[in-house]
């Protein structure tokens, strides 16, 4: 594993999650991870600002990543299970909520900071410390949870949005997190510079100070969808830093996540392979 506490291109703050599985098994998830590999493929010494139980992640299963986690008396923990074909989400148990000051000293001078909550983990002053200082990209799905008496996890207000979307540079949610609520989103977009609604198989949305622009994905044979909504959103942050304009981070990112559907669980992160053919299409995208 790299050394925690050198300087790094790319944080991202969010619990690694643990996922259970029908069979039994536990996958590692969690927008920390998959944005924090993508991150990775695409050249960018990254970190990830986490919380975990003392069992989770199993060692080496992120090797390329420096991981600084907070100790938790448990993991973030998911289950999906499904009644009658509809997926219901439940959270069995949550880490600790990370806060600015828990941050290394040696990654305060990190030049792009990715909040993304599973599970309202990310407090809100993070946008208050980072705006200006950073670029600063959000991922809320997190913040638009709650969870019910038995566990199961259900869509809710987010709270800090007046709060948060003005500081952020570009921000990255899915339809399903706004429950299909179009108005929704585009209150959000009239309150960001930045928004992007991915909308799966459909493509996205591009809000630029509220003025919307749908951008299509290309036909794919989709194997798993899982951390996509991840892949796109770590893509189009990285390239929007880099000086790319929105439209060509949207062409990368869609290409990038659009391959990544075609693979199981973190086997979607993208490759280098992945990269070069994106790149090939978009020969104006500068990284």
């Amino acid at each position: 594993m790299p050394d925690s506490l050198s300087p790094i291109d790319y944080l991202v703050v969010g619990h690694i999650t643990r996922d259970l599985l029908p069979a039994g098994q536990s996958a590692v998830g969690g927008t920390a991870a998959y944005a924090a590999l993508t991150a990775v493929a695409l050249g960018r010494r990254t970190g990830i600002l986490t919380s975990t139980g003392p069992e989770w992640p199993p060692p080496g299963l992120l090797p390329t990543v420096s991981q600084f986690s907070v100790p938790a008396p448990a993991t973030t923990t998911f289950e999906n299970r499904y009644h009658d074909g509809q997926r219901c989400q439940y959270l069995h148990a949550v880490a600790a909520t990370l806060t600015p000051d828990m941050l290394p000293a040696a990654w305060t001078g990190t030049p792009l900071i990715h909040l993304g909550p599973v599970a309202g983990e990310c407090d809100p002053a993070w946008g208050e410390q980072w705006a200006g200082r950073a670029f600063l990209g959000l991922t809320p799905q997190g913040w638009m949870r709650q969870v019910d008496g038995g566990g199961r996890v259900r869509q809710t207000a987010w709270a800090a949005a007046a709060r948060l979307l003005p500081l952020a540079s570009a921000v990255v949610l899915s339809l399903e997190d706004v429950g299909g609520d179009w108005a929704l989103a585009e209150a959000f977009a009239r309150q960001t510079a930045l928004l992007v609604v991915t909308q799966g198989r459909d493509g996205s949305t591009l809000f630029t100070r509220g003025q919307a622009r749908h951008f299509p994905a290309p036909a794919v044979a989709e194997v798993d969808p899982t951390g996509a909504g991840d892949i796109f959103a770590t893509a189009f942050f990285i390239a929007l830093a880099g000086g790319t304009v929105p439209e060509q981070a949207i062409a990368l990112a869609t290409c990038l996540a659009s391959r990544s559907v075609t693979r199981p669980g973190l086997a979607g992160v993208p490759t280098a392979a992945d990269l070069a053919a994106c790149i090939r299409q978009l020969e104006s995208v500068t990284l």
